[in-house]
C-alpha cells in the first residue's frame, strides 16, 4: 500500500464532496489530526474506517486501497457492442457501453461474451404487424431457460426480460438491421444477426 497514494486520493475525495478535515473527521468519529496525517501519507485509515471511508466519498474499497480512480475510457457509443453482466446468484442483468468492475451479491461480474450460433440453435425471427415475432422451443424449466432477449443497433437497445415456465415468444418493434442476443441459464449469451 502506497500510503502517499492513499492520502492524496482521500484529500481529492474529501475536497470533491467540500468536506473540511474536521467535518470528515466527525463523519468517522476520528479527530481532524487523523485525517491531516492521512492526506500528509503518515498513515493509514485504520482497517475499521475502510468501509465507512468508502460509503462517505461513494468509491471502491479497492481503488481507493489502490490510491487511484481510474477512468474508464469514452465508449464510442455503438450499442452492438454493449456490455452484459448476469449475477449467478440471483439472476439481476448490469449493462454496460466499456467493460467496467460490475459486482452484486457480494461477488465480481465479468463481462460476458456472446457466442454466435448455428443454424440450428438460432431463435425464430419473424415479421408480423411491424414487429419482429421471436419465439424458440428452447427448454423454459425454472433450472434452464432464457432469462433475457435483447436487440442492439448502433443505436438502440430493446430488451425484454423472460420467465422460467413460459414459452419463449415476444415481439420487438422492427427497426434497421442489427444483433439479436439472449442469454440461457444454463449454456450463456448467444447472439445472431438480424
Amino acid at each position: 500500500m502506497d500510503t502517499t497514494k492513499i492520502g492524496e486520493l482521500i484529500c481529492t475525495l474529501r475536497k470533491e464532496k467540500g468536506l473540511t478535515q474536521v467535518q470528515l473527521a466527525e463523519r468517522l468519529n476520528v479527530s481532524d489530526k487523523a485525517v491531516s496525517k492521512w492526506e500528509r501519507g503518515l498513515g493509514c485509515p485504520d482497517v475499521s474506517l475502510l468501509a465507512r471511508l468508502s460509503q462517505v466519498f461513494a468509491v471502491d474499497l479497492e481503488k481507493l486501497l489502490a490510491g487511484e480512480l481510474d477512468p474508464n475510457s469514452q465508449a464510442a457509443g455503438n450499442l452492438k457492442n454493449l456490455h452484459f453482466y448476469v449475477c449467478p446468484t440471483c439472476g439481476n442483468l448490469v449493462t454496460a457501453l466499456v467493460d467496467t468492475p460490475v459486482s452484486c451479491c457480494g461477488k465480481k461480474l465479468t463481462a460476458l461474451t456472446a457466442q454466435k450460433v448455428g443454424p440450428e440453435e438460432k431463435l425464430s425471427v419473424e415479421i408480423i404487424e411491424n414487429d419482429y415475432f421471436i419465439s424458440s422451443d428452447h427448454e423454459m424449466s425454472k433450472d434452464h431457460y432464457i432469462s433475457f432477449v435483447a436487440f442492439l443497433t448502433g443505436d438502440t437497445v430493446l430488451l425484454r426480460k423472460q420467465y422460467p415456465e413460459w414459452n419463449l415468444q415476444t415481439r420487438l418493434p422492427v427497426f434497421a438491421h442489427g444483433r439479436l442476443l439472449w442469454y440461457c441459464t444454463r449454456h450463456g449469451l448467444f447472439y445472431q444477426n438480424v
